[in-house]
Formats: structure tokens, sequence, C-alpha cells
């Protein structure tokens, strides 16, 4: 079956958390480079380092199969020198299987996950400013995202999802669950949480969403969700996520110095991109009339931003965020339909980035969750589904590009691994199997599914 066909009905979505449909990667585009994600660089998360101990073989054979599929040049797989096991894991299974795909080490610094770092750190070549590594020749797949289309090779759809469960829970743990399982069954299948006054990031600690115990309590596992991590509400990462839009601009006014340092810092200002918090920061908080700033080149530069949070984290002296100003004006600009268009740039890293790679350590020390980086998380956790999950809540919209339509009807019974919804013909989208099976309800923005036996489903048993 044609590469892209496979992944498109498997239901395949990038696992790193934007959640781009990984057929269209793979869509009639000349690639040259096939690069595999296993940095993980954000602090905590270690999913992608179990699958990469556990699965050498099968990622092998998923990487051959997209390299003689696509016809590139290499298949390379991207993971830090620190990470001996999976290091070690990786070339046995290498060598076991004589494959031509080959490692590329990097040093541990933060973000080295960020997609268009690896192009650069590997081949040398920048992705241009807001575009796309296949316009350097290279398409860039998770570690997760790989293993989804090994799956999809022997058949089996994209139902679910290793995560990471760490901080304040008793038994820190990678979880093998279904998609749609609620957050709260997640952290039971952890031991529980140890605290009382908690929230949850979706996510790593630094890019990751966080939410209240109420929002948590709500929620159920995405195909893009990496990580649980339980912080309790002091903590600086839950901190940093309360301030409000107003009391950022009110401080930046105030307090920031114009040192510049976060655009010193920044790690796409630092692959030539031109992009300057500072200046953005400056002329956002001094506007008295937000609305005539958003023809600023300056300000419309925030599109760049990937978000990684060193300027605020780690660059800015003052504590101040340019990351979350970042992300507002971003919001904003898609609002008023703005998009960034690419001007003069400088179209090669800067000679400074060498010594400018922020310690991963370091990074996490001033993020505040360095005692949770030093903790022992468990090996996979593979509990029986008809034990701990009763029912899932599917969200039609999994990742970017539009929301699935339903196949089904409420009432109807289904399988684990039917496609139950899929995306409407000439969008951008991706499909939705079911993560048990049972009795089908469908909502506005979800399917929501209810474990039953078989004999007692009703109409359709």
């Amino acid at each position: 079956m044609e590469l892209s066909k496979l992944i498109r009905q498997a239901g395949i979505i990038g696992c790193g958390g934007a959640g781009f449909p990984t057929h269209i990667k793979y869509e009639g585009s000349q690639i040259d480079t096939i690069l595999i994600n296993g940095v993980e660089c954000e602090p905590l998360l270690q999913t992608d380092r179990f699958l990469m101990r556990t699965y050498g073989r099968e990622l092998l054979e998923a990487s051959e199969m997209l390299l003689q599929e696509t016809k590139a040049r290499e298949c390379v797989i991207v993971l830090k020198a620190s990470y001996k096991r999976e290091v070690a894991a990786l070339e046995s299974a290498i060598a076991a299987c004589g494959s031509p795909v080959r490692l590329h080490l990097l040093d541990s610094f933060f973000p080295a996950g960020d997609e268009q770092a690896i192009v650069y750190e590997v081949t040398g070549k920048v992705v241009p400013p807001a575009g796309i590594p296949l316009m350097a020749g290279c398409v860039v797949n998770n570690v997760a995202t790989l293993y989804g289309i090994y799956e999809a090779m022997k058949g089996r759809a994209f139902t679910h999802k290793y995560l990471t469960i760490t901080g304040e829970v008793n038994s820190p743990a990678v979880a093998r669950v279904p998609v749609g399982l609620p957050v709260s069954q997640c952290l039971a299948l952890a031991g529980g949480v140890r605290t009382e006054d908690y929230m949850v990031v979706d996510g790593g600690p630094m890019m990751g969403r966080v939410m209240t115990r109420e929002e948590a309590d709500t929620t159920c596992v995405t195909k893009t969700m990496s990580g649980l991590l339980v912080l309790p509400r002091t903590n600086p990462v839950v901190q940093r996520s309360q301030t409000s839009v107003k009391h950022m601009k009110n401080r930046a006014a105030a307090a920031c110095i114009r040192c510049s340092l976060c655009t010193q810092m920044c790690p796409r200002a630092l692959l030539g991109h031109p992009l300057q918090p500072h200046r953005i920061m400056q002329k956002w908080s001094l506007a008295r009339e937000e609305s005539v700033i958003f023809d600023d080149v300056d300000i419309r530069a925030a599109a760049l931003c990937c978000s990684c949070g060193i300027c605020e984290i780690y660059a800015c002296p003052m504590g101040l965020q340019p990351r979350a100003v970042n992300a507002y004006i971003k919001k904003e600009l898609a609002g008023r339909g703005i998009r960034y268009e690419a001007k003069e740039w400088a179209r090669k890293a800067l000679p400074e980035r060498s010594f400018r790679k922020a310690p991963t350590a370091r990074v996490a020390a001033r993020a505040g969750i360095l005692e949770y980086e030093k903790v022992q998380v468990s090996e996979c956790l593979r509990e029986p589904e008809k034990n701990m999950c009763k029912m899932v809540c599917m969200n039609l919209r999994q990742g970017i590009g539009a929301a699935s339509e339903p196949l089904i009807e409420s009432g109807e019974w289904v399988e684990a691994g039917q496609l139950i919804a899929d995306c409407p013909p000439g969008k951008m989208g991706s499909a939705l199997h079911a993560s048990i099976s049972g009795i089908a309800s469908i909502g506005e923005s979800c399917i929501t599914i209810e474990a039953r036996e078989r004999q007692t489903a009703g109409k359709n048993s």
C-alpha cells in the first residue's frame, strides 16, 4: 500500500505535541533525509526513551520502510549522547539487523528536540523562518510517531498512547493507555496523587499546558499527549501559568531593562531567524493602543517563536515572560488573519549559537522541577483494559486541521480499532478509531464509548 495512504488510514498524527497529520509529510514531496526525533528534550518526559530501549528493532523496521518508500538518501535517529541505555539498545539492534539507519548523538541542551534545531544539527541546513523541514529536504518524525507507523504496517490503527506520568504521584511510570482515557484514571495508574493542592501539566514543564485539578478531571488522553506532570500549586511552572496578560504587560513596562538576553539566547534567533523578543516586549508593553502595533515587523515576528520558554525561564534576569507574550501576540495575529511574511534574514545560524546552548539540567533547575528530574520512572504499565477502562471520550479534533466527522450513530456498538470518524474530503485532518469496544455516543466535539459486554449491548448486540 502507498505509504501516505497507509499512514492516513491508521490515523497517525505527530506525537511530539503539534499533531500535524503525518501522511501529509509523505505526499509527493522530494525527501533527502528522514530524521527520527528521539531527543525528548523536555525535562521529566521519558516516553520516547522507553520506546527506543524496548522497540529498537520495530523502529528500525519502520525506518527502513520509510527509506524504501520515499527513496530518501538516509534515515537518521537523533538522540542525546547522555542516553546511554537507549544508544546501546539501538546500536545493538542496528548491528543485529544490518540496518542502514544511523544514529546522530547530540549534547544535552534545550531545546535540542525542536525540529528546526534537529535539522540544523544533523544537516547543517537552516529551515527558513515560518518554514517547515521539507524546505530543507527533511522530514522529522517523533519516535512515538514512528512506532505508530510500525503498528500501521502490522495492520493496527493508532488507538493507544504511551505517556510519562510523573511528579507528585506515588509511582512515576510510563503507561500505555487508550486514547480518550480520562486523565484521572491515568494518575490512578501511577499510584495516585500524593498531595492535595496540585495542578496537572499536559506535556512537558517548559511547553506543556497547565490544567487546574478541575480541568484535569474533565480532560481525556489525546493522540498528541506525551506526558502528565503533577505539580504542587506552589511550583514555579504553575505560578508562571497564572499570570494575566495585563499583569505581564505592566511588569514588562516597569521592569524590562532592555538587556536583550532573551534575544541572545533565543534558539530561533540563533538559527538566524529575525525574531527579537526584547523588541517585542518593548514595543508591546509601551504601546498605548495595542491594535496599532500589529503592523509592526518586529511584532509580527512573534509568529516565529517555538514557545520553548528559554527566554523567560533561563535568560530573563527580571523574571518576565517573553514566551507567554509571544503566544498572546500569535493568537491575536491569527485572530486578525495576519500571516507572517518572510523578509530578508541571515540564512545561516549565528556563530555564537554553539556556545549559547542552554544545558538541560540548568534549565530544569531554573524551571523549578529539578527534584522531579532525578525521579526514577518505572517501566511501562500495562493494566487489563476491561478492569481499568470503563469509558473513553475521544475528541473529534485530535491535532492540527479540521475535526473528523463521525461515521457511526449514537447507540451503535463499535469494536476496538474500528474507524469511527474521518476527516472531511479535501481538508487536512486525521482518521479516528475506537480505542475500546462498547456503545458509542456522539457529542458535539467528541465520541464517547462506554465499555460493555457485547451480549448486553442492546439493539446492535
